[in-house]
């Protein structure tokens, strides 16, 4: 069964909060894609995974480096799975798709974004109407922690 998280960010960015998931991903042994709005968004994330912690190095590549199967994290505009991840980020407005293989979908959205959050609701009801998949859905407290709210 697919876990599939949602989490609303109110308080921190998404360049803050992405590569620290990306790295918990790859600390319990997984591989993930990020699907973006965008191939422009995707190499922009790809430099901020370089730059984030200079105490971290996250491996990664696009679409511009090419061998996607090496990567541990794939960075792309496409709903695709060409490194076997086992976890898909969905940002900047992408849509979740299938979860085939996946063992976890996050939706990470900008709730001072109306637009995002109504496109998230929408893919809340529509993800939850599908049979096997455990939803949750994630809001940052007052100290910027994660609280698991449904």
């Amino acid at each position: 069964m697919t876990e599939v998280r949602f989490y609303h960010l109110e308080r921190r960015p998404l360049d803050s909060v992405l590569p620290r998931m990306l790295q918990v991903t790859l600390e319990r042994g997984g591989r993930a894609v990020v699907v973006t709005g965008s191939e422009e968004r995707a190499e922009q994330l790809a430099g901020l995974l370089w730059t984030f912690d200079d105490e971290a190095f996250l491996p990664h590549g696009t679409r511009a480096d090419g061998a996607p199967d090496l990567q541990p994290i794939w960075l792309t505009a496409v709903d695709e799975n060409p490194n076997g991840a086992t976890a898909k980020f969905y940002v900047d407005g992408a849509r979740p798709g299938s979860s085939d293989g996946l063992d976890r979908q996050v939706v990470i959205f900008d709730g001072n974004d109306e637009a995002a959050v109504a496109a998230a609701r929408d893919d809340w009801k529509r993800l939850k109407a599908t049979a096997g998949a455990e939803m949750s859905y994630w809001q940052q407290d007052e100290t910027g922690r994660w609280v698991n709210r449904a």
